[in-house]
């Protein structure tokens, strides 16, 4: 955004943690706000965010690498780490990764104005000292807005819960065989959690490279190459 077009900080209030706002009122100053501010909008509640420890930032800069790896060998899918989301009145959240197909494939966000509008198809948390937030209101939230799966991966203790929407409801996947997730909706989308929480990489990709080499993911991308082919 320009600074023609930055809302002029002196002129509206600043955002307060616990206020309750409608998403286009948080929208407006949240871009007023200092550059290196990071706020969400949470079921109409503003949370601000406490600086990230290392750890955190370990484990997702490991997820981005995972996720970035299964974009690379699968068409017509966008991926970002620490980027808005705007949902309905209630919610505005930035998660710490999301993948998504892209609307001309049939994907069921968008992007308006350099923001996603709608629910990505997957979105991903690193929690530590927000778990309750990540796996209460914020959850409700992605549940509400129709996000298809959420990978909540816990940093101390160690865990990691994949849900994936169920009607309007989530339910917690079960580890498959070789203790490994597998995306129902980003097919060949597979996690080795034990080996993500170890920052084993060369673990991760080897499960990852299993998943892509199987049909599912073959026919998933042949179904996004059509839908390119035919928008």
């Amino acid at each position: 955004m320009s600074t023609v077009d930055r809302p002029d900080i002196r002129t509206l209030p600043p955002l307060v943690d616990g206020e309750m706002l409608d998403r286009a009122t948080f929208h407006e100053r949240y871009e007023a706000m200092p550059p290196q501010t990071r706020a969400e909008l949470i079921g109409g509640v503003v949370y601000m965010a406490s600086p990230l420890s290392l750890g955190h930032g370990e484990v997702d800069d490991d997820a981005c690498y995972w996720l970035g790896h299964y974009r690379r060998h699968t068409k017509g899918l966008r991926s970002a780490s620490n980027a808005t989301v705007k949902f309905e009145d209630y919610g505005e959240p930035q998660p710490d990764l999301q993948l998504f197909i892209r609307e001309e494939l049939g994907g069921q966000s968008r992007v308006v104005d350099g923001y996603v509008v709608g629910a990505p198809e997957l979105l991903i948390e690193v929690s530590r000292s927000t778990r309750r937030n990540d796996l209460g209101p914020k959850k409700e939230d992605y549940e509400r807005a129709g996000v298809l799966e959420y990978i909540f991966i816990g940093i101390d203790p160690d865990e990691i819960r994949w849900f994936a929407l169920r009607g309007e409801r989530y339910v917690q996947l079960q580890l498959g065989a070789g203790g490994l997730y597998r995306s129902g909706v980003f097919h060949g989308l597979w996690l080795d959690p034990k080996a993500l929480l170890a920052g084993d990489l060369e673990a991760v990709v080897a499960a990852l490279d299993l998943g892509l080499a199987t049909p599912e993911h073959a026919a998933f991308v042949a179904r996004l190459a059509e839908a390119a082919a035919h928008p």
